[in-house]
């Protein structure tokens, strides 16, 4: 018995040791990352366009739900907005949370968007909301959305 209690507090530890451990620092740091890339995102939006940006952003496996729509694919999203984009329009965004997994792989963000637009007659309009997007770290450890 003696030894079978050595055996069993010798495999706990051993257990115990090889478990990754995450420091607050890591997930501070994992967040600024986060946040950092939906700022790059963002201004990549605004300066080469949404196809490109969501082209850019996206896991190869991403995904979008637009209207009733799931769009899936890094290249089929950016064909989606490529055709469905129309000239002077914008969409802007903020994250206004973001948190990340224990192990640092994978992240969720949420905010505010607007997506400006001109009507048919010419007017300005304008749809304010919530966006919601999963994040994955690659294997380069880049962060791509898979969700959005």
């Amino acid at each position: 018995m003696k030894h079978y209690s050595l055996l069993l507090t010798t495999l706990l530890l051993a257990f115990a040791s090889c478990q990754p451990t995450t420091t607050a620092e890591d997930t501070e740091e994992w967040k600024a990352e986060i946040m950092a890339v939906e700022k790059a995102f963002n201004d990549m939006a605004q300066e080469e366009g949404l196809a490109k940006a969501f082209e850019f952003y996206a896991a190869e496996n991403g995904a979008i739900r637009r209207g009733k729509k799931v769009i899936k694919g890094k290249k089929e999203i950016g064909t989606w907005y490529e055709n469905d984009s129309q000239p002077n329009e914008t969409l802007t965004w903020e994250p206004t949370f973001v948190d990340v997994s224990s192990s640092g792989d994978m992240a969720y963000t949420y905010g505010d968007y607007v997506f400006t637009y001109f009507d048919t007659e010419g007017l300005k309009k304008e749809n304010k909301g919530i966006f919601h997007t999963v994040w994955k770290r690659q294997a380069d450890g880049s962060w791509r959305f898979v969700w959005d």
